[in-house]
Formats: C-alpha cells, structure tokens, sequence
C-alpha cells in the first residue's frame, strides 16, 4: 500500500531530479561556452570552414522550402481573399508573412535537422571514441576547438540563409500570382508595399539569430554529454532534433511577445 501511494510521487520526483540536473549541466557547458571565446587562436581557424559547412551548404534545403512556401502562400491568399478583398493583399500576405513567420521557423526547423543532427552525431561520436578526451591529454580546449566555432558559424549564417529564403519566396509567390492569379507584377509589389516597415526584416533576423544560437548549442551540449557507444550517438541525435525544434517554436512566440508589443 505504501509502494502504490508514494510510488507516483517517487518517479515525479525522480523525473523533476533528471531534468534540474540537465539544467544544471547545460548551464555550464554554455557558460564554459562563453569563456572559451577569449581563446580566439585556437576556434578562429576553424570558423570560416564552418561557416561553409553548416551557412553555404544549407542554403540549397532552405530555399527549396521558401521557394514552395512562397508558392502556396500565394494561391492559398488568393483562394481566401476571392470576392471579399482586392486581390493586390496577396502581395502583403505573401510579404509579411515570409519576413515575420514562415521564412524564419520553416528554416531553423529545416536547420535543427540538418545541421543540429550533424553536430550531435559528430561531437557524439567523437565522445564515444575518446576523440575528445584526446583533445584534453593534448591541452587543447575541446570546447574552444570545437564547440566554438560551430555556434558562430550558426549565429553568423543563419541569418544570411534566410535572407535568401525570404527573398525566394517572396519571389516565388510574385511569379505565382502573375502566371497562376492573373495579377500584374505592379498588383504585387503594391500589396507588398502596403503594410511593409523595415523593421519586418530586423524581426525576422532577431528571430533567426537566436534559432542559429539554439540549434548549435543544443546539438554540441548533446553530442558532449554522450554516453553508451553507437546507440548512444543514435539517442543524442534524435534529442538535438527534438529539443532544438520545441525551443525554436517557444522563441518564436517570445519575440512575437517582445518585440511586437
């Protein structure tokens, strides 16, 4: 009778242990994060060729979707403004909500997958075969060597992928109503111009700097505390993912609270 009445209680307390311990050991590794860029000879060298791996080589997924998001925005715009509202709004729907929502969350999910996966299977695997503790025997700073540039790379990049993307769906959506909708190009841009502020490209670069900062630092806290071989990599993975992918969605309604206020 005991076990059936402080059973439920033990493993709710047990479970709110796990999750204050990750807390806890998340929140060193990001503060060991930010001493680890004072050591600038030892991540600058690798910078620019992460950049290139997780900034250049994203680019081709990223505008894959904003190029089909641009394009189903517009007909679905249409199909909701027919007979009620002029169709130049198919400009502004398509503009505000690439700059504010689509562009921005659509890639960093596509991001967490791609490039948050990889950093965890890498740093994973390098956990799992001493690769790191390696680093360590040898007096480098695994974490300045490794961690470091990888979350640069994602804060600097990220942004500058979804400039293209924004840039391609909006795109995309002005050849969709000009082929598909019977609109005019100067239709387009007039509903594009309408509601337009610059400070709609500001908010969605806020946005997608701080999905960079998110993807990278989960995926390298996750490859870091790695434990129990392939299967071990395999788990660490699929948390980065996940993880980084929940995150996104809570930023992504926190700067709408902030910054839209």
């Amino acid at each position: 009778m005991k076990d059936l009445t402080f059973g439920p209680f033990a493993a709710v307390g047990k479970a709110t242990e796990d999750i204050l311990a990750s807390l806890g050991k998340f929140g060193e590794f990001f503060i060991e994060i930010l001493r680890s860029l004072r050591d600038v000879s030892t991540w600058s060298p690798l910078l620019v060729q992460q950049m290139r791996r997780l900034g250049v080589d994203s680019i081709p997924i990223s505008l894959f979707l904003a190029m089909f998001t641009g394009v189903v925005l517009a007909l679905q715009a249409s199909y909701t403004f027919t007979g009620q509202i002029p169709l130049y709004f198919v400009g502004t729907l398509v503009g505000k909500t690439m700059m504010l929502e689509l562009g921005p969350v659509l890639t960093g999910l596509a991001l967490s997958g791609r490039v948050g996966a990889n950093i965890a299977a890498q740093l994973g695997t390098m956990r799992v075969s001493e690769q790191i503790d390696a680093l360590e025997t040898l007096a480098y700073n695994p974490v300045a060597y490794l961690v470091v540039p990888r979350v640069l790379a994602g804060v600097l990049m990220f942004p500058v992928i979804v400039i293209f993307a924004n840039a391609l769906g909006i795109s995309a959506g002005l050849v969709t109503a000009v082929n598909l909708l019977d609109m005019s190009t100067q239709d387009f841009i007039r509903g594009l111009r309408l509601f337009y502020a610059p400070f709609d490209i500001t908010f969605s670069l806020i946005k997608t700097t701080s999905f960079g900062l998110v993807i990278t630092v989960i995926g390298s806290f996750m490859g870091f505390t790695t434990r129990g071989g392939a299967e071990g990599v395999g788990s660490s993975t699929t948390r980065a993912v996940v993880i980084s992918s929940m995150l996104i969605l809570v930023l992504d309604a926190f700067w709408a609270v902030v910054l839209l206020q």
